[in-house]
């Protein structure tokens, strides 16, 4: 009698595909709460910081002080919406979905991947919106350096990104938004993004260069007005992606390490 090893064969890429891609994008679109988080909230807080009249003829940098607080909303709506897609492994998780998927031969790298890629889809289209709104409210910014603050801004968010993920294993799917909600408006406090940190005083202006929001904000605003440390910024977002991208990938071990 002969004994058949069957070995389990690894799709290219570990399983990411534009189909799966796709999916995981239409999954998120059906999420009502998502959209109006991702499109409408950053919208409306924009709306209501950088509307009033005084800004339109307000200098600030290469713009006027919409236009900063535009690039400052878009950069708190992507983290919203990034944070968000990120979170959503949480209700995976507690529906089993995430240990079925283990039993599949999708790489836990590849599964990171897709929903990294669709967090950063939905960060892109917040700032697209807040940029839109802000452009009808009368930012005054050039379009190069418009269209380099959002690249910037939105490749930032990566952070984010990874911080949902860690959130979406680390908590349980009933708590993680009702958490992460505040967390996100404090984050943005402390960085910077609701209030200049030449506005702060010193003792929190220094703690604001240790939060994640910092290091988004500066770079992302840094084509308009260089109102920070550009490297400090740099090195924030490079040790905050490395910190919650490691978060992330030891939770999901210990998530699945019964399959």
């Amino acid at each position: 009698m002969t004994t058949m090893a069957t070995t389990r064969r690894i799709p290219p890429l570990g399983g990411f595909s534009p189909t799966f891609l796709r999916l995981e994008f239409r999954r998120m679109l059906r999420n009502r709460r998502a959209v109006i988080f991702t499109l409408v909230m950053p919208s409306a807080f924009f709306l209501l910081f950088g509307s009033d009249g005084k800004y339109k003829t307000e200098s600030a940098g290469h713009g006027n002080v919409t236009a900063y607080v535009m690039v400052s909303m878009a950069v708190y709506g992507a983290m919203i919406a990034t944070t968000s897609g990120g979170a959503m492994v949480a209700t995976e998780r507690a529906l089993g979905w995430s240990r079925q998927l283990r039993l599949t031969p999708l790489q836990p790298v590849a599964y990171v991947a897709v929903k990294v890629a669709v967090a950063m889809t939905m960060g892109l289209a917040a700032i697209v919106a807040v940029f839109v709104v802000g452009n009808l409210e009368g930012a005054e910014l050039s379009f190069g350096r418009l269209l380099l603050c959002g690249v910037l801004g939105w490749s930032c968010t990566l952070v984010f990104a990874a911080f949902g993920l860690f959130m979406g294993y680390l908590l349980p799917s009933e708590n993680v938004m009702q958490l992460l909600g505040p967390s996100l408006a404090l984050l943005s406090f402390a960085g910077g993004l609701f209030v200049p940190l030449d506005q702060m005083s010193d003792v929190f202006a220094n703690i604001a260069k240790f939060t994640p929001a910092y290091g988004v904000g500066v770079i992302a605003r840094w084509p308009m007005e260089h109102d920070g440390n550009l490297g400090l910024a740099v090195v924030n977002v490079v040790l905050w992606v490395a910190v919650f991208v490691g978060g992330a990938a030891w939770r999901m071990s210990k998530d699945t390490k019964r399959v």
